[in-house]
């Protein structure tokens, strides 16, 4: 029978007030006409019972209690393997029941958490991406919170880095590494010379954990990759520049061919169109080749003042296109002639992607301390994967196209510490925006 510890009170008082009143009856037997004495002798016969019985049954709860803050103390430390038991059928019961079930649930949700843990350490540990963490201490500097196994062959020739700082570790470290920490940000740096130079990338972003202002350190060795690349590149450059070469080529010496047979047959009256025809090959030719070579042979910017009126109107007179919002009055600073290069290069994309010519904007604008280039049309756009490679060298979706005209414009604006962003506009077509520093 399942009896509540109210229950179980309740009885317990109404079994002591008839024993109370039992004893009361009987020494009133013995000492009629002395109430004051009944009433003394039956307290000192009532009491110790009632203290004894009540202390009997409040006992295990107490202890109870006690178990239980015991427990919760040890959640609260992070140790779930206790569980409590109540013999009796009551809400208590329920109590530690429900009691028991969160432990249980606390163990397997930790269980499954270290396992986590340990699959996200082995992770870590063995990826091939240096990975150091830092806490900002202001008394001592940045300190190493953890360090893989990359990251220790790296500084420390496998040697463990937590607790020491990273100023003392680069001591020993690679002059180019020391000053791409102290550069800031991201990007690429060559450690090394002639064949054993080797490149890296760095990575670092900044968060709080626990209050306290953490960065995260990634160096990604870059060398096998790069070559793989430079590799699959010069193959490309080769295929493409052999194809135009034997598009060019081949049509030449037939042309060669049949002039020298017209020459010879006494009809010339051909050979100013067939050398013509010649002269037109060979100029595209000579183009072709132009175009790789100054890809290739990308001279320094030569920083200059140019006014903005004075460029587009050169623009202008190449290509069609609007100009929309009012020109910076302020005068640009960089080389003015790449810079031409490059606007002129985005403007005849604009043209050749299928777009109308009054559809065709230019907008230049001051943006905090950036300037901002955008070039607009309404053309096809481009899908995700011509996005993605749109600036890789010869990667090009014409059927005559070199793929070097957006890879120099973003050559042109890295060598002036900016850098190129393409994006499809709503309603169709492509923005291709320049970010300059303004100064």
């Amino acid at each position: 029978m399942r009896l509540s510890p109210v229950t179980r009170f309740s009885a317990l008082v109404g079994t002591l007030l008839a024993v109370g009143i039992l004893i009361a009856l009987a020494l009133d037997h013995y000492f009629p006409g002395r109430p004051l004495l009944v009433f003394a002798l039956c307290l000192a016969c009532v009491v110790p019972i009632a203290i004894i019985t009540v202390r009997s049954q409040v006992q295990p709860i107490l202890s109870l209690f006690r178990a239980l803050e015991g427990t919760v103390t040890s959640y609260r430390d992070g140790d779930f393997s206790f569980s409590l038991h109540w013999p009796q059928n009551d809400e208590l019961a329920d109590l530690i029941a429900a009691h028991n079930a969160l432990g249980h649930v606390l163990r397997e949700q930790r269980r499954d958490l270290v396992q986590r843990e340990l699959l996200l350490d082995t992770m870590v540990q063995n990826t091939p991406v240096a990975m150091l963490l830092l806490a900002d201490a202001p008394q001592r500097g940045a300190a190493v919170v953890y360090a893989n196994l990359a990251a220790r062959q790296l500084l420390a020739d496998g040697r463990k880095l937590e607790g020491h700082r990273l100023d003392a570790l680069l001591a020993e470290a690679s002059p180019a590494l020391k000053e791409a920490l102290a550069r800031g940000g991201d990007g690429l740096f060559t450690a090394g010379e002639g064949e054993e130079e080797e490149v890296y990338h760095l990575a670092r972003s900044h968060f709080s954990l626990n209050g306290r202002r953490h960065e995260l350190l990634l160096l990604r060795h870059l060398t096998a990759e790069l070559r793989r690349q430079e590799v699959q590149t010069w193959k490309k450059v080769i295929r493409v520049i052999s194809h135009e070469l034997n598009n060019s080529l081949a049509p030449l010496a037939s042309l060669a061919h049949s002039g020298a047979e017209l020459v010879r047959r006494g009809q010339t009256e051909r050979l100013p169109q067939i050398l013509e025809t010649i002269g037109e090959r060979t100029r595209h030719l000579e183009s072709f080749i132009l175009g790789y070579a100054r890809f290739a042979k990308l001279p320094s910017p030569r920083l200059q003042r140019c006014p903005w009126p004075a460029l587009v109107a050169r623009l202008g007179t190449q290509v069609a296109f609007r100009v929309t919002g009012e020109l910076p009055e302020e005068a640009a600073q960089f080389d003015t002639a790449q810079m031409e290069q490059a606007l002129l290069n985005l403007l005849k994309n604009a043209h050749e992607s299928g777009s109308r010519p009054e559809d065709v904007e230019l907008q230049v604008r001051r943006v905090q301390d950036m300037l901002r280039i955008d070039v607009f049309d309404r053309g096809s756009g481009m899908s995700e994967a011509v996005l993605t490679n749109a600036l890789v060298p010869f990667y090009s979706t014409k059927r005559s196209g070199t793929g070097l005209g957006l890879a120099l414009v973003r050559e042109i604006a890295e060598a002036h510490g900016g850098r190129v962003l393409l994006a499809n506009r709503e309603g169709g077509g492509l923005v291709v925006t320049l970010l300059l520093p303004a100064t």
